[in-house]
């Protein structure tokens, strides 16, 4: 899909990837690929218990008015 740029969060997938690095790698000091894998393997497990739909993403954003003005590219 097509991303305008700096639009990036409208990719809901970098969402997710955000929360895997914050949550998963960031400030933690793995000592082996394995011990990394499994703090993966702990959040996606965590991340598929909580999951719900996106149903009101950026509600309050003007870009979802039909009347915003697009920039030619």
């Amino acid at each position: 899909m097509f991303l305008r740029t700096y639009a990036s969060w409208l990719n809901w997938l970098e969402a997710e990837f955000a929360g895997c690095r914050y949550f998963a790698l960031n400030s933690t000091g793995h000592r082996s690929h394995p011990e990394q894998d499994a703090a993966i393997g702990d959040y996606i497990r965590w991340r598929k218990q909580r999951v719900r739909p996106k149903t009101s993403f950026a509600a309050g954003s003007k870009i979802r008015h039909p009347d915003y003005p697009l920039k030619a590219a």
